[in-house]
């Protein structure tokens, strides 16, 4: 006689319920952190972009209600010399600036990266005016360079050397803001180059040393190539800085003398807040901020393809 043998009836396991009921209750949890820089975000950056997108095509004083113009201020910005003026002056600014604080940040780097006496206190002395704000660098300078009263002009009238009308010159006050942000400026280039030379391998020069090689052949060889990409870094965050230079001016020589030192956003700055034009001022920002995204994006590409020729190479 024969016993047929029924099986079991399968139960199904709890388990993916449960795995998916703890994953739902994960990313609730996520959600629920993640949400608060979020909405800040949103909130203080992406809503603040589209309400001047659309501010840029209206009439406004921000006082009475807006008129719809669609492109007409970017029709106006083309033709406005005040504009090209600022742009030029910020441009003229951005070219000094760059490379000679990369320069000077590079040449100083070199000589800090170096076991001698009181290296600590020499790399805090360079970089303490970077940690400096630009409205206090203004107060000091202004103090400094005033045409009248100022230190500078005391120091070359007891050399017997004709006083200098500094910021009060047209042709001197914009070479001026450039020389005062490279105080500053030229601290942040000199501390990342000297994280740049710490990740040098000290082998690779030493060997190079019992090759015969030179300074100069270590340098172009060996140092250069390994701080190719932090210069790359570096032209871009100086760049990005100093095209929108503002505080310096704004404390400094208000945009004078003769305009002579309006950049973009100071000018962006006049429209909005003397001019009380702020449909003016938010496409003057607009394109100023496209101006940035090109820029941006083209050395990101020019870093791509300078990658790629040197892992071919």
């Amino acid at each position: 006689m024969r016993v047929a043998v029924v099986p079991p009836p399968t139960v199904a396991s709890p388990q993916p319920r449960i795995k998916r009921r703890r994953g739902h209750g994960e990313a609730g949890a996520a959600w629920a952190y993640v949400s608060p820089a979020a909405l800040i975000i949103l909130g203080l950056g992406i809503l603040p972009m589209a309400w001047s997108l659309v501010l840029s095509m209206q009439s406004s004083d921000l006082i009475t209600p807006p008129q719809w113009i669609g492109l007409k201020n970017y029709e106006v910005i083309s033709q406005d010399p005040s504009f090209r003026a600022a742009v030029v002056h910020t441009l003229v600014y951005t070219a000094l600036f760059v490379p000679l604080a990369i320069a000077a940040g590079l040449g100083l780097a070199l000589l800090l990266n170096r076991e001698i006496r009181f290296i600590g206190f020499y790399r805090t002395l360079v970089f303490v005016p970077f940690v400096v704000s630009a409205t206090a660098q203004g107060v000091l300078f202004s103090f400094i360079f005033d045409s009248h009263f100022g230190l500078a002009n005391a120091i070359l009238h007891r050399l017997h050397i004709p006083t200098q009308g500094f910021f009060a010159d047209e042709h001197q006050a914009l070479y001026l803001l450039v020389l005062i942000a490279l105080w500053s400026g030229v601290g942040f280039c000199v501390v990342v180059y000297l994280a740049g030379l710490q990740d040098i391998s000290k082998d690779l020069i030493e060997a190079a040393a019992i090759d015969g090689a030179g300074r100069v052949a270590t340098f172009r060889h060996i140092i250069w190539p390994a701080l190719r990409p932090v210069t790359v870094f570096l032209v871009v965050w100086e760049t990005l800085q100093a095209l929108q230079v503002f505080d310096m001016v704004f404390v400094t020589t208000r945009g004078g003398p003769l305009e002579s030192t309006t950049v973009v956003v100071f000018f962006v700055w006049q429209q909005a807040f003397e001019v009380f034009n702020a449909g003016y001022a938010a496409a003057a920002a607009y394109v100023l901020a496209f101006g940035l995204l090109v820029l941006s994006i083209g050395i990101r590409f020019a870093q791509r393809r300078d990658d790629k020729e040197v892992s071919r190479s």
